[in-house]
């Protein structure tokens, strides 16, 4: 018999399986499941943009691309970075077209982390970047945010957990799962830490043009001081609805950009033809679809903020992304044992904090990516949950 523990990768066997798929796949062998948990939009993708990916397939535009990705998507990638975040990229040496953003993720950090080297991550937040650093030999140094601080990372908590071997900041902001934001104050701070070290950020900015109210988003690398030292990580997926397509891009100093496409040539080639095609019209024609988008999720925001906070679940107001990030601290519970009793008892999937880092314990993740009627009916179910809860007490 084969001895498959002396053959796998250690450091893979190490890696956890992913905290989000467990209540996944209990709610799909159940019926009658309300789900808060997917990070999905909704929403069909965008006519014009279906239509593009149509044409090209008509069109026989089905062959390999550049590594680099369409030389005409690139260049409206560099107008749409300029016109929405005043940043300037040189299209054919500093934006590389990926397979999504977590390929691009996953490309900055092995380009530029070595055994040994330490990375900082803020936790609550997506559950990819510890794995990633793990796998690529580095060692990931955890920042747990605090709610009081609206999960915000500060320049104390930065200062606090810089040392010699610090290679690389992440920034997941707009974040997954908290809804938190760094306004230009926040970054200016963060900033004055990092300028004079060589320390890269890996800016994972997906949700960019999902935030709400008066405050829109600042990419770090807008700072003074913080292009050069930055990589910006965006995709298609969440801004445009295109999750399936499998689209992302990463920006960034060409000196970086050069090694990171290696990686992305030898492993994947390029990205999906087909996605690129139907990207350029993405960028654009879609500016009002967008917004549209946004304003909807804006309404479902408010309304289950507002339910989960009249529950007695303390939620403070997620100002990006599309998740609530609800306390369930007054429940007594901790998050699975919240997110188990839940599902079984009232068919409602949610995320338990905890699959974001050790720092979520506390609170559960909802999604707003749903219909009023599901967020109501969702809301409608943990209400009765809450009440039997009391009863038992």
């Amino acid at each position: 018999m084969i001895n498959y523990d002396k053959i796998l990768n250690k450091k893979v066997k190490e890696v956890k399986p992913s905290g989000i798929r467990k209540f996944f796949d209990i709610a799909e062998q159940m019926e009658g499941v309300i789900s808060l948990g997917v990070g999905e939009p909704d929403f069909p993708t965008p006519w014009q943009i279906r239509q593009a990916g149509i044409r090209s397939l008509e069109k026989g535009q089905t062959k390999y691309t550049s590594n680099w990705g369409l030389a005409q998507l690139r260049e409206e990638l560099a107008r749409y970075m300029k016109r929405k975040y005043d940043l300037s990229y040189e299209p054919h040496k500093e934006i590389l077209v990926t397979v999504g953003g977590s390929e691009a993720i996953d490309m900055c950090i092995r380009a530029v982390v070595e055994a040994g080297d330490e990375v900082i991550i803020p936790q609550p937040s997506y559950v990819c970047y510890e794995p990633a650093v793990n796998l690529a030999g580095g060692k990931a140094v955890i920042v747990e945010t605090k709610a009081e601080n609206e999960f915000k990372l500060t320049k104390q908590e930065l200062l606090d957990n810089l040392t010699p071997k610090t290679k690389v900041l992440i920034l997941p902001y707009p974040c997954n799962p908290t809804g938190a934001i760094m306004e230009r104050a926040d970054l200016e701070a963060l900033a004055e830490v990092l300028r004079d070290k060589d320390i890269v950020v890996i800016s994972d900015e997906i949700y960019a043009e999902l935030t709400f109210g008066d405050t829109r988003h600042v990419s770090i690398a807008s700072i003074d001081g913080m292009w050069e030292r930055t990589l910006v990580v965006n995709g298609f997926s969440k801004t445009f609805s295109m999750t399936g397509w499998r689209l992302g891009y990463a920006c960034g100093p060409e000196v970086l950009m050069e090694q990171i496409v290696k990686i992305h040539q030898y492993m994947i080639m390029c990205a999906p033809t087909t996605s690129q095609y139907a990207a350029i019209e993405a960028l654009r024609s879609c500016d009002d679809a967008v917004e549209e988008m946004r304003e909807e999720y804006d309404v479902r925001r408010r309304l289950l903020v507002h339910g989960f906070n009249k529950l007695g679940l303390t939620c403070r107001d997620p100002k990006g992304a599309f998740y609530a990030f609800p306390s369930i601290q007054s429940t007594g519970m901790t998050s699975d044992e919240f997110c188990e009793r839940l599902l079984t008892a009232k068919g409602v999937a949610l995320v338990p904090g905890t699959a974001f880092g050790a720092s979520g314990e506390g609170f559960v993740r909802a999604s707003y990516c749903y219909s009023h009627a599901h967020l109501k009916e969702a809301l409608k179910r943990i209400g009765e949950f809450l009440e039997e809860l009391k009863d038992e007490q």
